[in-house]
Order: structure tokens, then sequence, then C-alpha cells
């Protein structure tokens, strides 16, 4: 090979090396979406899915599926083997609820901030890290923690602290999921409603969005989100031999004396003093035998 060839060859080697250099550090927002495997639910975005690198919010009141569609991207993200975080500002995740809508809870970071004002801080350096393809931000607040008229109300971000969510999730490359209720709305790109329908299921309806898709609205069924449920939202029928014996749905149970809670080992393990007689120390004194 000629002088003049070896240096085409290594111009064209050092124009690829700096063009993968460029993909690598150019931000990771439009290379992947995360689809929730709800069909319904992923055709409403244009790109199929939530599209990473943006701050997708979820609204609705207590009870309709804004969580359970939550629980579907983590546990999306979970099959690509990749890590998830939520803020869970009213503390009311259930963890074993959540696994068994196939969340791995090894792979996801549950924070619980005291402080209602260090819920949007946390979110902001979780999504800017770029260690989680998705980052919860749960801002409402259950019937538990005062809501009233059965409407579940919650926390509602400045106009700066949207900012900051969107710049953050754009850095980073995360999918950041605001959950809001309808009293308090958060300022997304896309604003997700989800409505409960009763036991027909629930209503999901793009009404915000700036990449299309704006008023698109599906009707899905409760099974869609609980696949443990049946198609007329009962819970499925056990296979043959799955059925618990009488003995399974009525556990023995055993009920404590009081003496045992006295002494915490029963009358085999009697104190002396107190349960016992104590023993004579007559002869290990040295004073000889008792008196007649």
């Amino acid at each position: 090979m000629s002088a003049t060839a070896e240096q085409r060859s290594g111009a064209v080697v050092e124009q690829l090396r700096e063009r993968i250099r460029q993909l690598q550090a150019a931000p990771r927002s439009y290379l992947a979406t995360l689809r929730t495997g709800v069909e319904e639910v992923d055709a409403l975005l244009p790109s199929g899915g939530f599209p990473l690198g943006q701050a997708v919010e979820l609204c609705g009141d207590a009870a309709s599926g804004r969580t359970s569609l939550a629980l579907r991207a983590v546990a999306a993200a979970h099959r690509e083997r990749r890590l998830c975080a939520w803020v869970d500002g009213p503390k009311e995740l259930y963890p074993p609820a959540a696994a068994a809508m196939g969340v791995e809870l090894s792979r996801l970071l549950i924070v619980r901030p005291q402080q209602p004002a260090q819920l949007a801080w946390t979110a902001v350096q979780l999504a800017r890290s770029g260690a989680f393809a998705c980052v919860v931000l749960d801002l409402t607040q259950g019937l538990a923690a005062g809501a009233s008229g059965g409407k579940s109300s919650g926390l509602r971000l400045s106009l700066a602290e949207g900012k900051k969510l969107a710049d953050a999730a754009f850095r980073g490359g995360s999918l950041l999921l605001l959950l809001s209720s309808p009293t308090a709305p958060a300022d997304g790109v896309t604003r997700i409603r989800t409505e409960s329908l009763g036991p027909e299921g629930l209503a999901v309806e793009v009404v915000r969005s700036r990449q299309g898709g704006l008023g698109t609205r599906a009707v899905l069924e409760w099974s869609s989100l609980y696949p443990a449920l049946g198609p007329e939202g009962e819970e499925a029928p056990l296979l043959a031999g799955e059925a618990p014996s009488n003995e399974e749905l009525v556990p023995d149970f055993y009920r404590g004396r009081s003496w045992e809670r006295r002494n915490a080992c029963g009358i085999l393990g009697q104190r002396p003093g107190r349960d016992a007689a104590m023993p004579s120390f007559r002869s290990r004194l040295g004073t000889g035998t008792a008196p007649r």
C-alpha cells in the first residue's frame, strides 16, 4: 500500500472515531422510547410509547389508574434491565403490589423525602444523573392525608420547578413521569389524563402534547393494566390443583397464656423467687445443719 493510500485510510478512520465521539456525547432523548406494553396507551403517542428525555404528566383522580400506568412503565424499563426511581410524595407506594405488576424491586430506588419542598429537587437530581431510565415523581396526596370530598389533592409545582424537571429529563435522557391530580396539575410537556369508568375500565386521553396526538382517547379494560384479572375485571380462575384446602383457608393459631407473657418462657422456665421456691444456701455458707 502506498503512502497516499495509508494517509487516506488513516483519515477515514479518524473521521469515524470523531463521529462515534459525537454520537456518544449527543443527548439520549431521541434514542429510545419506553413502551408500557399496553397497546392502547402506546398508540396514543406518535412515538409509540413514552419518549425518553421528556417529562410526561399523568393527571387523574384517585383510583383512576395513573399509578398503575406508571408502574407498567417502570416494569417495561425493568424488562430492558434498566434502573428506575420513584419519588414517593404521599408515601403510599406498596412494594408487594408493585412487584405483582412486574416491577423488580431490586432495580427500583424508592425515595421518600420528609418535606414537600424536597420532592422536585430530589427528582431533578435523579433524572439529571442519567442512571435511571424512568423517574416517577408522585405529587398526589391520598385520602389518608386529609383530602376532602373524596378527591385527592396534591402539591402544585411552580413554573421554575417545572422547567428544571424538564431540563433534567432532557440532560439525563430519562423519562420523567409526574403523577398529579386535576386540582393541582404539573407542567409536563405531555399531559395524559386518566379517568375511571367504574367496572367497565378506564379512559386515557392526551390533553396536552407538542409532538402530536392531541385529543386522542382510548378506553381500556382493567385487565389490560392488571394481567391477574379476568376479562370482566374479576380474579382469574385458579388452575386445576391450585385450589387451597380447608386447612390453608383457616390457619391454626395459638393463644398465649398470661403467665407466658409474664416470664416469656412458661412453666418450664421458672425464675427463682418468683415462680418457684428459692434453694437453701445454709450448707454453702458453712453454718452447719439447720436447728431442730
